[in-house]
């Protein structure tokens, strides 16, 4: 078979979709289409496969193709030894997997010089056949016949057999499978304390002495022992259920046919038990603990993916002029206030708190910028001194003349804005602006706008994720840039206003010409029209293509600039605005008249009812965002540390971050809550993600409070009770102990990303979070 056909089939079959459908897609993308551009404007094309569909598309075709280049390695070493049979090049062309490919070249791979290899140029592979013909016969007695100078006594002559065999058996692929899947159904995951470590890894105590099936460990208990595993704290094995421990040598002997319960018989019974203690059994748990780290490490990417793409959408407050505080102590307080387009405007650092304690000219100052600036938006970052900082803010508002207009206030996060403050983009910005000040900058303008402000950091810099630090680091960067271009491809693009660094993930676009289009802005003024971009240096007409149905032109000379209609299909726009008997701007956003409009009748070469349908909903709502309505959670007045929650307390807040156990949520005492998987619905839920996204405002009951430990136990259901409540109803609350109990390791901080010192994904948060 064809291996792009091949590819093709495999896709369609991950992806619930038809061949064809993948086979078009990919001559798109090897065409250099991106997925946004695919998904938007080539339905016709692929049979309206979506993003998300063609994300995994994207990753699965990189694997299918590496794997058909070592299929096409493995059948050319075979055939250059002359050993490739019809039988065999089948099995090859029907394997599914890489690790079912190595399986089957194992018997034809270079080797070292191996003792089965010593035992047959010694003349006893006659010896091992012999014994495996006759299951009755005395193995001693058959052995003595094949004793020679190099083999001068009957025990090494049935070792070199027995050599022989558990090389046969290792290399035999159909039963590697089927031990494969066995483990895959039986295997337990034990860690045990190394002597001597248990100070050193106290973070990890909860896997001091811990088993669990390999197939159901979740993706932070993993990745929490294979983290102390490689410190050298606990030690990780693979092996079967103690129940069923002999089972695999049986399934050994079994592949050798045996009859009966002869001397013969029962010496082969004894190799099998060998070959699986000493060969197999290792090899196989390695295999299991590679899947193991895999699987693990694609759901922490995931859940980091999902959390990014939560946080860009988060909903924008809008174009108006913001003062953006990154709250300190000993340091200051830094400020910076910004105009409706995020124009720097004025930047000051106040005391207000210890050792200077200017709390006066601290409030002078900022009700200053505040009246100088006609602020409408007050962005505090939720660091160290957060609280206080807005205590401070609130005291201000009250001091506003009568009639004056009250900003609103917002805790925005403040992960990534020291990295940007430092980074070579912000220099570009800022050259003549303090590092320091440079992060109030960057709180303020995340408020008006997350996404255009977030596509300056580095996305593993956010810190949404869990055990970031210990995924494979290209594979999540790959993931994380495709969730960023696919956020802000959704969104669109205001092509005069927008940044280089947000220019730079348009579809078609990158860096290079993202600056560049920069420059000619700079030096031409505002573009009037989407066609104007092809007057940019190096902007050809295929970037053009791919780039200008997700560029916005506000007030322009074309009216379908403002819209995510692509230029190529401008006359079919025009066409039903002409059957709406009016012109273009007034047809725009009217719903009533477009409803009249069959799309059937505008069909056209290349042009069918996807992009007719996607046309009509896009005048209707010309420039729709898509992201939801701007809102904020309101703190609690006196409830500013850990120490002033009271389990009982009913609190908003905002989540932070979600993880496979549950999610984090932010209510203002500068330590994330946590809300288990089984307190964030009056339901079963299995995916936290059904339930809420990091930016969801949601209200809470605290139901415990550790002060010691900083963990703060919280409950979405309806019926949630305090811990000690619901205990002395006899019903505690087993879901948050255990969630608590599994974290107890080490983890990388949701907040700022950065290794942490604590254990597990749960116990990560509720540390230390800067």
């Amino acid at each position: 078979m064809d291996p792009e056909l091949r590819i093709s089939r495999q896709i369609a079959s991950d992806i619930s979709a038809r061949p064809e459908q993948v086979v078009a897609a990919v001559k798109l993308l090897d065409e250099g289409a991106t997925v946004p551009f695919v998904a938007r404007y080539r339905k016709e094309a692929t049979g309206g496969l979506d993003d998300t569909q063609l994300r995994l598309l994207s990753d699965r075709l990189i694997y299918l193709r590496d794997m058909e280049t070592r299929r096409a390695a493995i059948v050319k070493s075979i055939a250059e030894q002359g050993k490739l049979g019809d039988d065999l090049a089948l099995q090859i062309a029907r394997a599914q997997t890489k690790a079912e490919l190595e399986d089957l070249y194992l018997p034809y791979k270079k080797k070292r010089r191996t003792k089965a290899m010593i035992a047959r140029e010694n003349g006893l592979e006659p010896l091992l056949d012999a014994i495996l013909a006759d299951h009755g016969a005395d193995p001693e007695t058959v052995a003595a016949a094949y004793l020679n100078e190099a083999v001068p006594t009957v025990k090494e002559a049935l070792t070199g057999a027995r050599d022989i065999l558990g090389e046969r058996l290792t290399e035999d692929a159909a039963l590697l499978g089927r031990l494969r899947d066995w483990m895959h159904q039986n295997a337990v995951l034990r860690a045990k304390l190394v002597d001597g470590q248990a100070d050193k890894g106290a973070k990890f105590s909860d896997y001091f002495d811990h088993s669990e099936k390999w197939q159901t460990a979740p993706s932070h208990r993993a990745l929490a022992m294979l983290r102390a595993s490689n410190e050298g704290v606990i030690t990780l094995d693979i092996l079967p259920e103690e129940a069923v421990a002999d089972r695999p040598a049986e399934m050994i002997a079994a592949s050798l046919n045996l009859r009966g319960h002869g001397a013969g018989a029962h010496w082969l019974r004894q190799a099998a038990a060998w070959t699986w203690r000493v060969k197999l059994s290792l090899s196989m748990m390695l295999d299991l603990l590679g899947d193991l780290r895999t699987r693990a490490q694609e759901e922490a990417i995931s859940v980091f993916a999902r959390n990014l793409k939560d946080l860009l959408l988060a909903a924008p407050a809008g174009a108006r002029a913001t003062l953006g505080l990154d709250p300190g102590i000993r340091t200051g307080v830094k400020v910076a206030a910004i105009d409706a387009t995020g124009k720097l405007l004025e930047s000051a650092t106040i005391y207000p708190f210890q050792p200077k304690n200017d709390l006066r000219g601290a409030e002078a100052a900022l009700l200053a910028l505040m009246m100088k600036h006609k602020i409408e938006l007050i962005a505090i970052g939720n660091g160290t001194a957060s609280r206080e900082t807005e205590r401070l803010v609130l005291d201000v508002l009250k001091r506003l003349p009568k009639g004056q207009p009250v900003p609103t206030k917002v805790i925005v996060s403040e992960a990534g804005a020291s990295v940007y403050s430092a980074s070579e983009l912000a220099a570009r910005e800022f050259p003549d602006l303090d590092v320091s000040l440079r992060g109030a900058v960057s709180i303020a303008r995340r408020l008006q706008d997350p996404l255009a402000e977030l596509v300056k950091i580095e996305p593993k810099s956010i810190g949404v994720g869990q055990y970031q630090h210990d995924v494979d680091q290209h594979r999540l960067g790959r993931s994380l840039e495709g969730v960023v271009e696919d956020a802000v491809n959704a969104v669109g693009v205001d092509l005069n206003t927008a940044s280089a660094a947000l220019l730079s993930h348009v579809s078609g676009l990158g860096p290079a010409l993202a600056e560049a289009i920069v420059s000619h802005r700079e030096t031409n003024g505002a573009f009037s029209a989407r066609k104007d971009l092809l007057k940019v240096a190096r902007l050809g007409p295929r970037a053009f293509e791919q780039a200008a149905g997700f560029l916005r032109i506000r007030d322009g000379k074309e009216p379908l600039d403002a819209s995510a209609v692509h230029p190529e299909a401008y006359d079919i726009a025009r066409d039903i605005v002409k059957a709406c008997g009016r012109d273009l701007r007034s047809v725009m956003g009217n719903e009533a008249a477009l409803r009249m409009i069959r799309a059937e009748d505008f069909l056209r070469d290349g042009f069918g009812l996807p992009t007719i349908h996607d046309i009509l909903a896009e005048l209707q709502k010309p420039g729709r965002d898509p992201r939801p309505d701007f809102k904020t959670a309101s703190f609690a007045d006196g409830v500013e540390e850990i120490s002033d929650l009271r389990p009982g307390m009913r609190l908003e807040g905002t989540v932070t971050n979600v993880a496979a156990f549950g999610a984090f949520v932010d209510i203002g005492v500068h330590q994330d809550g946590l809300v288990h998987v089984s307190q964030l619905a009056d339901r079963f839920v299995k995916d936290p993600h059904e339930v809420v996204k990091a930016g969801d405002v949601v209200k809470v009951m605290v139901t415990e409070v550790d002060i010691a430990r900083k963990r703060i136990g919280l409950s979405m259901r309806r019926d949630a009770k305090p811990a000690a409540a619901a205990a002395k109803e006899g019903k505690p609350a087993r879901d948050q102990q255990n969630a608590y109990r599994s974290r107890k390791g080490t983890g990388d901080s949701p907040k700022t990303g950065s290794t942490g010192a604590l254990g597990s994904a749960l116990a990560e948060a509720f540390g230390k979070r800067k």
